[in-house]
């Protein structure tokens, strides 16, 4: 039930610190949602975003210090006796994550999910229609009730991203808040999953929420903008008033990136000498099939593409289309059944031993999630060191000075500042940059960057990908950038590779992919990236 303002959501004087931290998370945070409202809440990493979502549903951990008034529906949830609170999370507002695997039950079907959810509420529906309702919430996020006794890890990413709304608009809550809801989707799904988000807002008339550090998605999806900075918000408005005169440091800040991002286009180069050529290279899966019979998933099929030396290579596609597969084909982490990898001359798979080790650390990988790839009980200085030591590339006195060196060239100044601290302790571009440090310690020649920079804020985005052109231009290296933004590798890349099905259905440089795409994939990839100009 609305507020006595006829507000879903008020919040007032806000001020939020989480255990064993001396700073506030949020402070001094003003904001209200009126019904059918769809608003943005924008701003750089660590600003505070997961923050607030997570105060309006009291998702805190215990010590946790929450003043400031805080109503939702009307009812203050910090006050709540937990029977309520459960109550009034699903009732009340409906939370979708990031990550939704990481939310998702492995040991609970599609159905049960929905099932579990609905029994929680049993005022609301008997047995009957508990099964009805949530057959019909799968058909209105666009899954089959087939999926009705599948698994979490049975389902793709758009899929389990379709289960997590199905779940929050269970109980046709007045608010949905979307936290981060397309980052690990590529553009096309996530333009799909936003487009249902909305029919769904508008047919349940429910406000809209949506945490997102894109600028573009806000002002395609929302008609109101919220920009928080430290905990604060620092400039709030129209959609158009926001992008056409941002008054914040932030905001302008935000906005230049945005604009700048998709603004920027690769100087063509000559072609250099090969580095990399790979040909016809297959990986394929084994699936449960007939006992006489194997059934093949071929995510990689029949792959062939040259890498230049100091050239940046883009591979896009969507979900599923063999992206991953192919970067982890190619770094030795998936098994090859078919083709040939050679790098300066030698084929990867006829090598064995030292010689073998020799040449595989002249390819190194920098992943999606910094934080899960960095070892959480080594510190900035020892994840670094640690790459040297094990290639024997230097004794305990040299290692530290070179990791010393190399986080100085990934831009994490003064050194002494970082290199005692934890992963945890570092914002997320200050995580990449720390794995783009390790990447480098074994002086490696091309450098795979598998969703480098999609969870990072536009701003972010922007410095990262320039240190790592910087870095292309110092140490000669080249570069693959896998992504889903097509985008980001306009912004980027020298040249293109479309995949489809795991084959080469498109390529070329970046002026002939983007002004003559021939493909219906490519062009559905440049159509569905957001853009703000």
């Amino acid at each position: 039930m609305p507020t006595s303002l006829g507000q879903i959501l008020e919040i007032q004087h806000l001020r939020l610190r989480y255990p064993r931290s001396n700073d506030w998370s949020i402070n001094n945070l003003n904001l209200c949602i009126r019904p059918g409202e769809r608003l943005a809440l924008i701003g750089p990493s660590g600003c505070g975003k997961s923050s607030v979502a997570k105060s309006i549903l009291h998702l805190l951990p215990k010590g946790s210090r929450c003043e400031g008034k805080l109503l939702l529906t009307g009812k203050d949830p910090r006050i709540l006796p937990q029977a309520e609170l459960r109550k009034l999370r699903g009732k009340a507002a409906g939370l979708i994550f990031q990550d939704p695997m990481t939310r998702l039950n492995p040991l609970l079907t599609v159905g049960g999910h929905l099932l579990d959810t609905l029994k929680a509420h049993p005022r609301e529906f008997n047995s009957i229609e508990r099964k009805q309702r949530a057959e019909e919430l799968l058909e209105k996020v666009g899954l089959s009730t087939s999926r009705f006794k599948a698994y979490p890890h049975e389902l793709s990413g758009g899929m389990r991203q379709r289960l997590a709304i199905a779940l929050a608009i269970s109980l046709n809550p007045p608010l949905i808040i979307a936290d981060e809801p397309t980052t690990s989707l590529d553009v096309a799904i996530a333009e799909q999953i936003m487009s249902e988000l909305s029919i769904l807002c508008s047919e349940l008339n429910s406000s809209l929420m949506l945490i997102t550090h894109d600028i573009a998605i806000a002002s395609k999806w929302c008609e109101r903008i919220a920009i928080l900075d430290k905990g604060t918000i620092v400039e709030e408005g129209t959609t158009q008033q926001i992008l056409t005169t941002p008054k914040s440091n932030v905001g302008q800040r935000i906005l230049n990136a945005a604009k700048e991002r998709e603004g920027e286009q690769r100087v063509k180069q000559e072609p250099k000498s090969i580095i990399l050529k790979v040909e016809n290279l297959r990986c394929w899966h084994a699936l449960n099939g007939w006992p006489w019979k194997t059934n093949w998933l071929k995510a990689v099929n029949g792959i062939s593409f040259q890498l230049h030396k100091g050239e940046s290579l883009g591979i896009v596609g969507l979900s599923g289309c063999g992206k991953s597969t192919l970067c982890r084909s190619l770094i030795g982490l998936t098994k090859i059944r078919g083709g040939q990898i050679h790098m300066q001359g030698h084929n990867l798979l006829t090598l064995k031993g030292n010689q073998l080790i020799k040449i595989r650390r002249l390819l190194q990988l920098v992943f999606q999630d910094p934080l899960a790839c960095l070892n959480p009980k080594m510190t900035i200085l020892e994840a670094v060191i640690d790459p040297l030591l094990i290639h024997k590339l230097a004794n305990k006195v040299d290692a530290r000075r070179i990791a010393n060196n190399l986080l100085e060239e990934v831009g994490l100044s003064p050194v002494k500042n970082f290199q005692h601290r934890f992963p945890r302790e570092l914002s997320g571009g200050q995580q990449q940059r720390v794995a783009i440090a390790r990447a480098l310690a074994t002086k490696p020649k091309v450098l795979i960057c598998d969703e480098s920079v999609s969870m990072l804020d536009a701003e972010t985005q922007t410095e990262i990908l320039s240190l790592l052109n910087s870095l292309q231009q110092k140490f000669g290296l080249s570069i693959i950038l896998i992504t889903h933004d097509i985008t980001i590798a306009k912004g980027f890349c020298h040249r293109l590779i479309i995949l489809n099905k795991g084959k080469i259905i498109e390529e070329g440089s970046i002026e002939k992919i983007f002004s003559s795409p021939t493909k219906e994939i490519t062009k559905r990839l440049i159509y569905s990236s957001p853009k703000i100009t």
